[in-house]
């Protein structure tokens, strides 16, 4: 990267905006934690949050850095294909919405793999706990790291110090209000996300000879607005088999099992308005995704033309880091005060899914390990469970400064998911369906779709979006044999 003498400097105006936004959202976020109680009150929010500010959480937390910055990069380098990818999310969670939702209100709970327990016992239900964790971490470690680009960008600051800055203000307001103030804070952040997409959307054909008409004749002549791939592959992407099948599955895990947005779920009023805020995500992602996805064409055809004024990074594999395009567009393109504005922007998404992943990793780490979970002052429990937060975000800074080579976050995010996600949506799949079984045989069948999807994605000949469903069919293989063996041994031993 060019040093930071090169790089075009921020003008007084984009400063203060910066500064105004972050001391207003952690302000807000610190004020929202008043009169927080006990763990129930941090981790649900009271169970009395309103459905449209849950969905707009999950949107800010399920679009992230990774939509602001990934998705372009995505359509920088290829075309549209992704979208049909989102199609099977906005089916996904649809289904959830109907089949998935009352199951949660049903029982009091905090989280999917609590169901695992009330089925298979305790035991199940932390190994369950614990697959979460890792996968969720890792993941999580991988949103962090987008989030430093800016900062690099910007400030010329180190990885790790740009990591350690975001990680420390996400934590402020995710210590003091739990999920209540991460809900508020991610549906005003979602604004600022979306904002900043339509005003760059608009403001790219200007300056582009042609405009309009210009810019989408050029990216349509070059493949750049592809859309729809039918020809079905496990390995190349993307295709339409993968979006509405394999992409389906994946969402039941994403918006079903995953704590990061079942947590949200969990925090709404009741079954009616749980299934408000799944339904508007799922109709909400849609044109949310085609606008970044647009945004990443057009910024193609701009650079054609134009040179990038910022050298490109190059991982360790000597490919070029296109996650870093439109932050450099923006930093080197864009008027002074809306450049202020798009970097909240980006902030106000990297922010998001940071406090999420702190906010669900403590959740879980406290009520479904247990760490705490028997104390019997509310205060002392609701203390700990700070501390937890706390912990998990030294965590994220570590994993964040390990994952920094990655070619794609995008595809390195789901695929480091999708690594156990079959395994949970299986577990939690059998504890619907069976009343009380085994512990062994579920914990059994997890790992063994673990240690098989590890070995999948290292011969890299299957695309993400598949990881999902094959991870719960080896689930299901491996464990309904050794469900039905417990149980009729257990009737010979009665």
């Amino acid at each position: 990267m060019q040093s930071n003498e090169s790089v075009p400097s921020l003008v007084a105006i984009d400063w203060i905006i910066i500064v105004l936004y972050f001391i207003l959202l952690i302000g807000f976020g610190i004020w929202l934690g008043r009169g927080q109680r006990n763990a129930r009150d941090y981790f649900l929010g009271g169970r009395d949050l309103p459905w449209w500010s849950v969905a707009l959480s999950i949107l800010a937390t399920e679009t992230s850095a990774l939509t602001f910055i990934g998705v372009p990069a995505m359509a920088y380098a290829g075309d549209l294909g992704f979208m049909q990818i989102v199609i099977g999310y906005a089916v996904g969670r649809v289904l959830l919405a109907f089949l998935m939702v009352p199951y949660y209100f049903k029982n009091e709970i905090y989280s999917p793999y609590a169901l695992i327990g009330k089925s298979f016992g305790p035991f199940a239900q932390k190994i369950g706990a614990l697959f979460f964790l890792v996968a969720g971490t890792l993941g999580a470690g991988v949103r962090v790291y987008v989030t430093c680009i800016p900062l690099q960008l910007l400030l010329g600051w180190s990885v790790s110090s740009s990591i350690i800055f975001f990680v420390v203000l996400s934590l402020v307001y995710t210590w003091f209000g739990g999920i209540k103030s991460v809900v508020w804070t991610d549906a005003i952040q979602f604004v600022l996300l979306f904002a900043g997409g339509v005003f760059v959307f608009l403001y790219i054909p200007n300056l582009i000879d042609g405009g309009w008409s210009s810019t989408f004749n050029e990216a349509y002549e070059e493949g750049k607005l592809s859309w729809f791939n039918f020809n079905f592959s496990f390995s190349k992407p993307y295709n339409f088999w993968m979006g509405i099948i394999g992409a389906v599955v994946f969402v039941l895990f994403t918006h079903g099992i995953d704590q990061l947005v079942a947590q949200r779920v969990l925090a709404c009023r009741s079954v009616s308005d749980g299934r408000k805020a799944l339904i508007f995500c799922g109709i909400s992602i849609m044109p949310m995704m085609l606008l970044f996805l647009f945004i990443g064409s057009m910024l193609w055809v701009y650079y054609q033309d134009a040179s990038i004024p910022i050298e490109i990074p190059q991982n360790t594999m000597g490919k070029n880091q296109t996650d870093y395009i439109f932050p450099i567009f923006i930093l080197t393109e864009s008027p002074a005060g809306i450049k202020g504005l798009l970097f909240v922007g980006v902030f106000a998404a990297a922010m998001s899914s940071v406090s999420s992943a702190l906010s669900a990793l403590a959740s879980v780490s406290t009520m479904d390990l247990g760490f705490f979970i028997n104390l019997k002052n509310e205060t002392l429990k609701l203390k700990w469970s700070r501390h937890l937060t706390l912990l998990w975000g030294v965590v994220l800074i570590v994993v964040a400064y390990l994952t920094r080579e990655v070619e794609s976050v995008m595809n390195t995010a789901f695929s480091l998911v999708g690594l156990t996600s079959g395994a949970l949506l299986g577990g939690v799949f059998l504890s619907l369906l069976i009343k009380r079984g085994t512990a062994w045989p579920v914990v059994v069948g997890m790992i063994v779709s673990l240690i098989t999807m590890i070995w999948i994605d290292s011969l890299k000949v299957v695309h993400w979006p598949w990881y999902t469903l094959i991870g719960f069919c080896l689930m299901m293989v491996s464990t309904i044999p050794l469900l039905l063996f417990s149980k009729r041994q257990l009737r010979l031993e009665a």
